[in-house]
Order: C-alpha cells, then structure tokens, then sequence
C-alpha cells in the first residue's frame, strides 16, 4: 500500500485572516496517509466519520474516532496520521471570531446533538440566519471531555524499548518485574521513571496503548473477541473493564457495525 505524505505549513494563531465563524472540511484517505508536524491560523476540531486516525502533539499521541474527537487550539504544532480508508472531518472555528474551548488539545465528545449540529453547518442551502444560530447552538454544546484516547510516549533510553516493544505489540504479556530483568534494573526504578515521563504508573500507560489499539481494530470491524485477544486480554470481560477503567467508555462505543 503506497503511503502518501502530506506536508503542510506552521501558521500562528490569526496569521492569515479567517473571516468565517465555523468552516467544515471531509475527505476519505484512499493511501496511508501521514501529515508532516504543521499549525493552523484557527482553531481545530478533529473528529471521523469513519475510521480512526492518530494526532500527535510532542510525545502525546491521541486517538479520534467518531466517539471522540479533538480540540486543537489555533497555533498548536502538531502532526498525524491515517489508514487508507479513513473518512476524517475537520471543523475550523475562525481564531478571531471564536474562543478556544482549551489552551491546549482536549478530547471532544461527538455526541448525537453536536454531529447533527456540525452536519447541518455543511447544508449549502442554509440561509445565513440558520447558520449563524446553528454556530450560537454548536458553540454553546461544544466542551472539553474528560473522556481520551491519550498516551504520553516516554522518550528516555531507559523506557524507549519498552515504548517501542509494547506500542509495535500491544499484546506484549511482560510484566513489569519482566522488563526490571531484562533491562538490568529494579521495578521500582522503571516505575519512577514512567511517572516521571508519562504521569501514570507501567500498568496504566501499557493499558493506555492497548486502549488506542484495540479502538483503531474495533473501528474496522473487528469483533471484541478478536480485538480482546489481540491486545493481549484472555477474555472479552476482562477486555471490557480494563477499556472501561482507561477510557469512561465500552468497547461497543467503537464498534463498526
């Protein structure tokens, strides 16, 4: 499969003018496609209607789905990636005629309400008193959610193997005390070290990636079973609560139908 890459320019916040208040964008990926570390001049919301792709700001990588999108704050450098496949959509929200909901990228939760509201702003028909109250509408159900796909990916020599092995396999079944042995040092010094880079312990970072994995194979059609098995769980149940705990949602939220 060609992979195609898509380099696009580092704008700061307002540095061209962005006249509209809410302007929509789709396009389905017919490559691999990944998009060179760029910004914008407005604001950002990532979200799918099909499919799930990657966004990359520093060593934060999150998933959006069409569960769960992302709010880029105007300016935020950052980068991304999709399967051929992949039906992406992107609403930009003028940098001088909307506020940002965050001054950083948060979660945004697609729900039913704001998907109808974002799809009506795409009717060429509106006259411009509906869009402008649909804008006041989406403006006013638009907020940060607590609820993400996020793994901070540790960059040190220490954990960089275990980054590696663990995001390449989810499945990977090495425990901590295994890593400890293989890597020549105590648990505990590993332990410190992913808090210290990620903010979370061994246990929650691994269940982390298999989260944002298991969600791009449920995405595709993928069955629980399948998926529970792939990143590494030895029963769908088991499978359920760990995705549950991670992301404040069921697997089922994720599923290709």
């Amino acid at each position: 499969m060609t992979r195609e890459t898509r380099t696009l320019p580092a704008l700061a916040p307002g540095g061209v003018d962005t006249p509209f208040v809410i302007a929509g964008y789709d396009e389905v990926v017919t490559h691999d496609t990944v998009w060179d570390e760029h910004s914008h001049p407005f604001h950002e919301l990532l979200w799918n209607e099909r499919g799930a792709s990657s966004a990359v700001v520093g060593a934060r990588v999150w998933t959006v789905t069409p569960a769960l999108g992302l709010w880029m704050p105007a300016g935020t450098l950052h980068s991304g990636s999709a399967v051929a496949g992949t039906w992406f959509r992107a609403s930009f929200f003028g940098f001088r005629t909307t506020s940002s909901i965050s001054p950083t990228p948060v979660a945004v939760e697609i729900t039913p309400l704001l998907r109808l509201l974002l799809e009506r702003l795409g009717d060429p028909a509106l006259s411009a008193a509906s869009r402008a109250a649909t804008e006041v509408l989406v403006l006013d159900v638009l907020a940060p959610s607590p609820r993400e796909l996020l793994v901070h990916v540790p960059t040190s020599a220490l954990l960089r193997p275990i980054a590696d092995a663990v995001r390449e396999d989810p499945g990977d079944p090495r425990t901590l005390t295994d890593w400890a042995s293989a890597l020549r040092v105590s648990p505990r010094t590993i332990t410190r070290a992913f808090n210290t880079e990620t903010g979370t312990s061994f246990a929650r970072w691994v269940a982390a990636v298999r989260a944002q994995h298991a969600v791009a194979l449920l995405t595709r059609g993928w069955d629980v079973e399948a998926v529970a098995e792939q990143v590494g769980y030895r029963s769908a149940s088991a499978f359920g609560v760990a995705f549950r705990r991670t992301t404040g949602l069921t697997p089922g939220t994720f599923r290709t139908h």
